[in-house]
């Protein structure tokens, strides 16, 4: 019992720490690009286009990339995907050290890139309830967070650092030495698949594909979940990238260093809420009282974040005061945090209650679902910012998530006692 237990410690470190390594080198990349891209004369509209290209490509194949997950060895296509990675990076990295780098080839590289990671994602998800017992998921899942959001953290700091050092150049080598190690610490987990009879061809691929929609149609919380993400991803994750920088351009007087500071409020919101969340809810079997703790955290602070957008609230804090910007700091970082004590549970849920043969394909849909609210949710909110107050704007989308939390939260609780 001693040696299981001390093998699926050793698998788990090993799993954690090629996460951790690959999340900071793309978060090195991430943040320095678009300052490259601006740096070398590209336009808004250009970053614009390499944000969108670091999420869609992954969507769009997350649904076969679960189907393959269930198919193929996790562990393999985890060590393929970021070695691949690895030598595309490299490649782009020696192309720009002999100067034959431009915005094309910057942009096709993030679509494989961002196409790999969707491939990687499902199996990674699928494979970690395999490496653990099942009563320590929401540690694990709290320590997957915490180290996702350290990466978060401390990407940012270190690409600067490279970047006005030594150049993109560095910043294209630490990235795709990141994936080398990640790939490297990868081959060394103890993991076996479990191999299933499948159904070959394109035939056999849709109907893996589709058995898993139907999983997920046939289990009400799980269907209720998903769409419980694409709302929340929809309103509430704009506001970090649309709203926030809009609200501190037009209305605060505070310099460019004040908003650094700001973004480092809501990665320490992340990072602190993901250990607490392992500290305080580790041991519950059930995820509703973590979720419900997290739907009332997220419904206060996005109301407490529309009521400081407001004019009067302005003038009567001062908005360029120390006050004003310690009580913003402060809503930003439990505001994110929230957003963590619900993921956490849901996706201990998913793992508890999904069979292991379906992991893959039912992570990659509800990742589908989910996150696509988060581009077409910048976008509308880009919309109507144009053509109405951002305060009415950000309190109509408060309210309105007010609505829809009480409203899964009871449906929940309904389904979980019916059961």
């Amino acid at each position: 019992m001693k040696k299981r237990k001390k093998a699926s410690n050793i698998n788990f470190i090993l799993f954690l720490t090629g996460r951790m390594v690959s999340d900071t080198g793309t978060s090195v990349q991430l943040v320095i690009v678009p300052l490259y891209i601006i740096d070398t004369g590209g336009s808004a509209s250009t970053v614009g286009l390499f944000s969108f290209l670091s999420i869609l490509p992954a969507l769009l194949v997350f649904p076969l990339a679960g189907v393959l997950g269930d198919r193929v060895n996790r562990k393999t296509i985890m060590v393929l995907t970021d070695i691949i990675s690895a030598g595309v990076i490299l490649v782009l990295a020696s192309l720009s050290y002999m100067g034959k780098m431009n915005i094309s080839m910057l942009l096709t590289v993030q679509i494989i890139i961002s196409l790999l990671n969707g491939l990687f994602d499902p199996a990674t998800r699928g494979m970690l309830p395999q490496l653990v017992d099942h009563d320590e998921l929401t540690q694990v899942n709290s320590k997957v967070a915490t180290a996702k959001s350290f990466s978060l953290l401390v990407g940012p700091v270190i690409g600067t650092a490279l970047y006005t050092k030594f150049g993109i150049t560095m910043v294209f080598f630490i990235n795709g030495l990141s994936f080398l190690l990640s790939g490297a610490s990868e081959m060394l987990i103890g993991y076996i698949h479990d191999k299933r009879e499948i159904e070959k061809g394109i035939s056999g691929v849709i109907k893996d594909l589709s058995d898993g929609f139907k999983f997920i149609a046939n289990n009400k919380i799980i269907l209720k979940m998903c769409f419980f993400f694409l709302v929340t991803y929809f309103f509430a994750q704009p506001i970090f990238g649309v709203v926030l920088p809009l609200f501190f351009k037009t209305e605060l007087n505070y310099g460019d260093t004040q908003y650094g500071y700001l973004q480092m409020a809501v990665i320490t919101g992340m990072l602190l809420a993901s250990i607490l969340v392992g500290i305080i809810f580790g041991k519950e079997k059930d995820a509703v009282k973590p979720l419900k703790f997290g739907c009332i955290m997220l419904a206060v602070n996005m109301l407490a974040f529309s009521l400081l957008t407001f004019p009067c609230s302005l003038s009567l804090l001062g908005n360029g005061s120390t006050l004003y910007f310690t009580l913003l700091a402060a809503v930003l970082c439990l505001f994110s945090g929230a957003n963590i004590f619900i993921s956490v549970p849901i996706q201990t849920y998913l793992q508890k209650e999904t069979p292991e043969e379906f992991m893959s394909r039912v992570f990659s849909v509800v990742g589908m679902i989910s996150k696509i609210g988060i581009p077409f949710g910048a976008l509308a909110y880009g919309i109507i910012l144009d053509r109405a107050n951002l305060h009415m704007t950000v309190l109509v989308s408060a309210l309105f998530m007010v609505c829809i939390l009480a409203s899964f939260l009871t449906s929940l609780l309904k389904d979980k006692g019916s059961s």
